[in-house]
């Protein structure tokens, strides 16, 4: 008679979830990059599908975002009326200044569309344990979480700052003193700086995403989130106060929103030559400010994951 065989042991999952899957693999090939862009295509697909399902949704969605920004040009509009430079001796006049508030809705509808909608839900992966099969899955967690879904109304607003951006542009290019005319390097450095901006944003939030590992629901911090980037919203200029130069300091070296708008808007706004002595160092940093919140957040997003121990442990 023989011995009844040991039974087999069952790994847990929390076991299996260690360092080879918290290891985020790298994109280095050309095959890879267009693997993940494939990827990121089907995400936009079924996305857009989602979206086109509920068509009266999307398209009170889409309403809703546009009336808001209207809003925002109709308050706007009245302070003008009262003023014609926001700021004593600032150069943000009304054209200058709507500008400015195009460069705002770019980024903002960019964050919001991509990767809003999947920092918002990475708490409920990591509560109800979906993130258990994020990290089985064979493609970098940070890339999965990031662009998982794709909220297509938010760029309503996208189309309305192309909109702002066009009629003020035309504005400074016809009036009749100091006509102003972007040339051809004021876009493409004005596109570059905008997806800094855009990639710092991003950075901001996925690190408050992250700390979800630690403190499971953190909505508070997503209200953080929009109150920090509230400073981003108007000309730095404003800031050059006694009392405003603690917050100047703050949002320009710590957490760098400031330059998130006001570099690009500079650059389209204003000729590249004459500058102000300081702006040139501004725009370097705003370089140097975006990859190192791209590193930290890659850091810290990685870092949280090994803290994570799947939602049965």
């Amino acid at each position: 008679m023989t011995e009844p065989a040991e039974p087999q042991r069952i790994t847990p999952l929390r076991e299996t979830l260690t360092e080879p899957q918290t290891e985020l693999p790298r994109v280095t090939t050309g095959g890879e990059w267009g693997r993940y862009l494939r990827v990121f295509l089907t995400f936009a697909r079924n996305s857009l599908i989602r979206d086109m399902t509920f068509r009266a949704d999307f398209i009170f969605h889409c309403i809703s975002s546009i009336a808001w920004t209207a809003m925002n040009v109709g308050f706007y509009l009245i302070i003008f009326r009262f003023t014609s430079m926001i700021g004593e001796d600032t150069g943000w006049g009304q054209d200058e200044f709507f500008l400015f508030l195009a460069t705002v809705w770019f980024i903002n509808s960019l964050v919001q569309a991509f990767f809003m909608p999947n920092a918002n839900e990475f708490s409920e992966l990591i509560r109800t344990g979906g993130l258990d099969f994020a990290l089985l899955k064979p493609i970098d967690t940070q890339f999965l979480i990031s662009f998982r879904r794709i909220e297509w109304s938010a760029l309503s607003n996208f189309a309305v700052g192309l909109l702002i951006a066009g009629i003020s542009l035309h504005s400074l290019a016809t009036r009749e003193e100091a006509a102003f005319y972007p040339s051809p390097l004021s876009l493409l450095l004005y596109g570059f700086f905008v997806a800094c901006g855009v990639a710092i944003m991003y950075s901001v939030m996925i690190c408050l995403a992250a700390t979800s590992v630690w403190l499971g629901r953190n909505q508070s911090l997503y209200d953080f989130w929009f109150y920090i980037t509230n400073f981003s919203r108007y000309p730095m200029e404003i800031y050059n106060t006694p009392l405003g130069r603690p917050l100047l300091g703050l949002f320009t070296f710590v957490v760098p929103v400031l330059v998130v708008v006001n570099v690009p808007a500079r650059i389209l706004a204003r000729p590249l030559d004459p500058r102000a002595d300081w702006e040139l160092p501004l725009a370097v940093w705003a370089c140097v400010a975006t990859f190192g919140c791209v590193m930290f957040s890659r850091w810290l997003f990685r870092h949280s994951l090994k803290s994570y121990r799947s939602a049965s442990s």
